[in-house]
């Protein structure tokens, strides 16, 4: 189960001024789910008014409704195999982001897998959030107990050229559980919980 003020804690360092993302790539799709376009940058390059969109998207997933939208699930052992998904995931969260052939085998198996009928946008982040240590109070305490890095996935209806709507579809990997990384866990968000459900077994490995 998901402990929403674990999700609650990642948005708080998702502001425009002070943002643990560090780095958003993305690709758009026509409704055939070709590429049409990507783009891969430094988050503190873009404009504080496209920092503030983006991280309205990503905030979009933690925010959403705990254990309906945003599930926790389990990553089958055998499922950590050389080319699955999770040895991508790695691969690219390992990069930064900056491996352009990782970026491109997630890019080509997401417009495999996701196939709407429309034009849609996949945006992923890259963040390290230094996670503060709590007293037996509660009360935040100077310092931090560890890195968290992580990859957020968004996917999106375009609304317009290059503009994406509320996600509805994405990913936190690894999870953040108890206020900490859990590479055995990946939190999956549907905005419509079974409307991509193949999409979210393929993403867990389900047989």
């Amino acid at each position: 189960m998901i402990n929403r003020e674990d999700m609650l804690e990642l948005t708080r360092r998702m502001t425009p001024a002070r943002s643990s993302v560090a780095r958003i790539a993305g690709a758009y799709f026509d409704e055939e789910g070709y590429v049409d376009g990507t783009f891969n940058t430094n988050f503190l390059k873009l404009s504080p008014s496209e920092r503030s969109k983006n991280l309205n998207l990503a905030k979009t997933i933690l925010l959403s409704e705990t254990n309906m939208q945003l599930k926790d699930y389990k990553i089958p052992a055998s499922a950590r195999k050389p080319g699955s998904i999770w040895q991508l995931l790695d691969g690219i969260k390992e990069a930064e982001l900056k491996n352009d052939a990782f970026m491109d085998i997630m890019y080509e198996l997401i417009g495999e897998k996701f196939q709407p009928g429309y034009s849609f946008a996949c945006f992923l982040y890259f963040g390290q959030y230094d996670v503060p240590v709590k007293g037996r109070d509660q009360e935040w305490m100077e310092g931090s107990e560890e890195v968290y890095t992580y990859l957020l996935c968004t996917i999106s209806r375009l609304e317009g050229e290059y503009e994406p709507g509320k996600p509805e579809f994405g990913f936190l990997y690894p999870a953040f559980r108890n206020r900490t990384e859990d590479a055995a866990y990946i939190n999956v968000f549907e905005e419509h919980p079974g409307r991509y459900k193949n999409l979210t077994e393929w993403m867990i490995q389900v047989q």
